[in-house]
């Protein structure tokens, strides 16, 4: 029965349960007086003292497994999905509706100097990130929840919290900032949301791990991964090419550097990685619940 560390986000077999036995890099949280691994509970162990001298230890912030940035291990995939739903209440709720701040076509607003990547003002830094949780609508979001829900906990499964993170982050960023450029040099002034470009980024992983890997599209039709995202692929150069080919308002070459970087960071990764044959979710033997929940390993029934 395969089993998922709390401490790396690896799976294993049973035979190496304990974080020791697959040389897990939580053993970098062990007391270095204890012999107990750091709960939370337990007194004798000197927490706060990692040796390793990043930014967290100077900050004096503990993010071992007993501290609250505990709870984000194994999850960040929910992080994100919502922190999507929270910037989408914001951007169509609170600001138009309580704030009287609304998005007016062919102007450029307070709204969008705060939730759009715009080619105009690509040195409005924050945009950079609250641009890929924007949405340009319940159909924009609603897909690429679906998505990152579906694809984005089979990665973080396999690569682990942190590195799925930055893969977010960078394939996010770099996505958007791709886009404008294309936009300023085809001078087009329409400004870029969504997180399109994350989403396919983590299809490029899976592509790479397994391109065989089945996927149940529209939650019918089986067709192979590799099948998903070469057509993403095919639809986002038609569209740089001519972008009525793909339709408009389509950010075509955001979806097309986050799948390259999906793509490349899966070439990288894929000699330590071990990837699923089927996308299924649900609970099975190990029992309920969902990441860092009781039970164990990934729990995948029903096919999507």
């Amino acid at each position: 029965m395969p089993y998922q560390c709390r401490h790396c986000g690896g799976t294993y077999c049973g035979e190496h349960r304990l974080p020791e036995a697959h040389d897990c890099p939580g053993l970098e949280n062990w007391g270095e007086s204890g012999a107990v691994f750091d709960s939370g509970f337990d007194e004798s162990v000197d927490r706060g003292t990692s040796s390793s001298g990043g930014v967290t230890d100077r900050l004096g912030v503990n993010t071992g497994p007993g501290s609250w940035a505990g709870y984000f291990r194994n999850n960040m995939t929910f992080v994100f999905l919502g922190a999507m739903w929270i910037t989408f209440f914001f951007q169509w709720l609170v600001f138009p509706v309580l704030l009287n701040i609304n998005p007016v076509r062919g102007a450029y607003t307070t709204w969008d100097a705060i939730f759009v990547l715009h080619p105009a003002h690509p040195e409005f830094v924050w945009t950079w990130i609250t641009s890929m949780f924007a949405h340009g609508g319940f159909g924009h979001i609603a897909v690429n929840s679906i998505v990152i829900y579906f694809f984005g906990r089979l990665v973080e499964d396999y690569v682990g919290s942190k590195q799925f993170t930055i893969l977010f982050f960078a394939s996010g960023i770099l996505a958007g900032l791709s886009q404008i450029a294309l936009q300023v040099y085809q001078g087009i002034g329409a400004g870029v949301v969504g997180a399109s470009g994350a989403g396919l980024a983590i299809m490029g992983v899976l592509t790479v791990l397994n391109p065989g890997l089945r996927v149940y599209l529209y939650f019918i039709l089986p067709v192979p991964i590799w099948v998903l995202t070469g057509g993403y692929a095919l639809i986002s150069i038609l569209g740089i090419v001519g972008p009525s080919l793909a339709g408009a308002n389509v950010a075509n070459a955001a979806h097309l550097v986050g799948l390259l970087i999906g793509l490349g960071y899966g070439q990288r990764v894929k000699d330590r990685i071990r990837a699923p044959n089927q996308v299924q979710f649900g609970s099975g033997p190990g029992g309920p619940g969902g990441p860092g929940g009781p039970g164990g390993g990934p729990r995948r029934r029903g096919p999507f």
